[in-house]
């Protein structure tokens, strides 16, 4: 009889399949904008990508997706569906534009779908999901978070690493950039991951932001852009 010994690595795996570009949610066919700055000629080189996904990460996710994400990691962990609803709901609010809206109801969509595979025996934590359709992404990864016991510290950075490897990627295909050049800007992103890590866990309520008008009127102009590669 073959005797297999306790699982200690099982979080830090589901972390990495959480993370993982594989993972069927569509990420890699949005930019956040990033296209957009490329086809203003903001972005057009290593410099100018590191500068941007430097800003987006400080501005717009280390203040209002990465510590929203944290409430509704939480509020999965109590079992507190009510909280869970507020800021999935106030989450959704703050998308100001149509495809950034588009966006995260895809990615939560086709998570929301996947997650009774992974965590087959956790309905007590999924029933706490809106419909499907009205599942944005953050509260899809935070559930599976929870449901696949990855401590919270570690799925913010796992987030935030997602993230940034996402943008980098956009950077390489379509700057472009070389590989080499991808891998040694997303090397250099992992200070300011750290400061963002920091940044969404000590915001209060209050301070959470993602006030970034010309990155909402850039992305009003990417949905009407003649020629485009990503969604977003």
């Amino acid at each position: 009889m073959t005797v297999y010994a306790p699982r200690p690595a099982a979080p830090l795996l589901h972390l990495l399949q959480l993370c993982s570009q594989s993972l069927p949610v569509g990420a890699y066919s949005y930019s956040q904008g990033l296209e957009a700055a490329m086809h203003a000629g903001r972005v057009h080189d290593e410099v100018t990508a590191r500068d941007w996904i430097i800003q987006m990460l400080d501005q717009v996710v280390a203040r209002f997706e990465a510590p929203i994400t944290l409430r509704l990691i939480a509020a999965f962990t109590v079992r507190d569906a009510r909280c869970v609803r507020y800021w999935t709901d106030f989450f959704i609010a703050a998308r100001d534009s149509a495809e950034f809206r588009a966006e995260t109801l895809q990615m939560g969509y086709s998570l929301g779908k996947l997650l009774p595979e992974l965590v087959p025996d956790q309905a007590a934590l999924t029933d706490l999901l809106p419909p499907l359709s009205e599942l944005p992404f953050p509260t899809a990864l935070a559930a599976a978070a929870v449901a696949l016991q990855v401590n919270d510290d570690d799925a913010l950075l796992g987030m935030l690493f997602s993230w940034a490897e996402n943008q980098v990627l956009a950077c390489v295909k379509s700057v472009p950039l070389g590989q080499v050049a991808g891998q040694r800007l997303l090397l250099s992103l992992g200070e300011p991951i750290e400061h963002a890590a920091q940044t969404a866990r000590q915001l209060p309520d209050d301070a959470l932001s993602n006030w970034t008008p010309g990155l909402s009127l850039m992305s009003m102009q990417h949905e009407v852009q003649y020629s485009r590669l990503y969604r977003s």
